[in-house]
């Protein structure tokens, strides 16, 4: 590897890549621009915390489409294994080339060698890990990690630290090139620091009221200024009260564009109420978030 690792052509600093960032509706700021960055000229996976909503996933999204290279995404959860993100056996194709064999009578084909070819790579389906080391280039994102066991996240430790696997029947795989990887973490529980350490670390902060009316306008552009403008403010607002899920970027897109389709050209506290579910998912923020005074948060917002 070069000491460009695996930045594209024409990718000279962290502004350059902010700029084909934005090309792909991704509005990063300095410190996201630095520290993708540098996982790609080093390169290191990119360990991206922070709450749900901030915009972790939709950075590996725009790499994919920056890179020109296929996104592929292992999501995380409660039990998952390494059989799950790595490779699974055809068993139905595997079961249909037997019955077949043995319904042309193959004569001289021995059980040894049906047994290699019903384990070839014709019959092995790739799990998004897999697919990523045989895949150059490839993004892949390692989609909310900490809702992972301690046994898997020792796993991706091994897998990150080489970029190899063995399938015990088909031997070595491993990647001529490695995958851009990125790994989220909502922060539901703590991450191992072995993982960390492996990675580049970057806390994702929500954004500056500035930025989140700017990605806002850019994926609703059809919603007026003054609307995008009072959501982003409320929104903001909201982040500052006690609620169990603070609204993320996505959220205040998803409420503009619920405000939007209701033909709606600002927010009006009627309005506003009637479409908390948009930005508020779960029912005790609803009921605290009609406890305060809507007209306030709306006039906190620009114009408003």
């Amino acid at each position: 590897m070069d000491r460009r690792g695996l930045l594209p052509e024409g990718v000279a600093s962290p502004a350059d890549l902010a700029r084909l960032l934005a090309e792909a509706d991704y509005l990063a700021d300095v410190d996201v621009a630095t520290a993708t960055y540098l996982a790609l000229a080093l390169p290191r996976p990119l360990f991206l915390e922070g709450e749900a909503g901030v915009g972790k996933t939709s950075l590996a999204r725009a790499l994919s489409q920056v890179l020109d290279a296929p996104l592929l995404r292992l999501q995380c959860y409660e039990g998952i294994d390494s059989s799950q993100a790595l490779y699974d056996w055809d068993f139905p194709r595997q079961l249909l080339h037997l019955r077949a064999a043995e319904s042309a009578s193959r004569n001289g084909v021995d059980a040894a060698q049906l047994e290699e070819e019903v384990y070839s790579r014709r019959f092995l389906l790739a799990r998004p890990l897999l697919a990523a080391l045989e895949t150059s280039p490839s993004v892949l994102l390692i989609d909310e990690v900490d809702r992972a066991d301690d046994e898997f996240e020792a796993f991706l430790l091994e897998v990150l630290s080489d970029y190899t696997v063995t399938v015990p029947e088909l031997g070595t795989v491993r990647a001529e090139v490695p995958p851009i990887v990125v790994v989220t973490s909502n922060r539901t529980r703590e991450v191992h620091d072995a993982l960390k350490r492996r990675c580049l670390y970057h806390w994702v902060e929500h954004p500056t009221f500035e930025r989140e009316v700017a990605i806002v306008r850019r994926r609703v552009p059809e919603a007026s200024a003054q609307l995008v403008e009072q959501v982003a403010a409320a929104a903001q607002a909201l982040r500052g009260e006690d609620l169990l899920k603070p609204p993320g970027v996505s959220e205040s897109i998803d409420w503009t564009m619920a405000l939007v389709a209701l033909g709606a050209e600002r927010l009006d506290a009627d309005t506003a109420t009637a479409t908390l579910g948009a930005v508020l998912k779960y029912r005790e923020d609803v009921l605290q978030a009609k406890r305060l005074d809507v007209s306030e948060l709306i006039g906190r917002s620009i114009g408003g």
